[in-house]
């Protein structure tokens, strides 16, 4: 029987491994999950990301990063075996910047979920948050083999990299290999 793995995408850390290690490639997800199953059958992928802030009266700005990110997320849910998970960008009041909200507990919410009610025998982890360390801690402990895809130019935490079974870079050459084709 084959081991069945999930994929669990942090979009905030990977778009960030994009654009700064690969000249923004522009990556089939569904490629990219398969290529890093490693021969276990891809029970699923989820992707966690955050719409756009739109303020409570949207400027046209805000309503067209909306809009491509609401195409995104469609086009993501269109592919076998996908789920977008999506928070939501709250506005700090001391300096204008976005934090995100719910993506954490999400990710953490799947990953034990599914370990504990054994759907799967690998959590494949796209993130680099130690927010997620007592989530891989369940997740072992219902014997699921816990799996970091990082980029060491990025930030990452050390100890989300010890409490993982095994850690394997995010490679040019795995990148290539999950391209769009135009």
């Amino acid at each position: 029987m084959n081991s069945r793995a999930a994929v669990f995408i942090d979009n905030g850390y990977f778009s960030k491994v994009l654009k700064k290690d690969h000249d923004e490639a522009r990556v089939d997800f569904g490629k990219f999950s398969d290529n890093i199953c490693k021969g276990c059958e891809r029970f699923r992928t989820y992707f966690y990301d955050c719409p756009p802030y739109q303020s409570a009266i949207p400027t046209l700005d805000e309503r067209q990063r909306t809009a491509e990110a609401d195409k995104f997320h469609y086009s993501l849910n269109r592919l076998p075996r996908f789920e977008v998970r999506l928070g939501r960008l709250q506005k700090t009041n001391s300096v204008p910047q976005f934090v995100q909200k719910g993506v954490d507990v999400l990710l953490s919410v799947d990953l034990v979920r599914l370990s504990w009610s054994n759907k799967i025998d690998k959590a494949i982890l796209v993130t680099g948050d130690s927010d997620f360390v007592p989530a891989v801690a369940a997740a072992k402990d219902a014997g699921v083999i816990v799996e970091m895809q990082y980029s060491p130019t990025q930030a990452y935490s050390d100890e989300l990299f010890q409490i993982c079974d095994d850690r394997f870079k995010i490679t040019k050459e795995l990148i290539k290999d999950s391209l769009m084709h135009r």
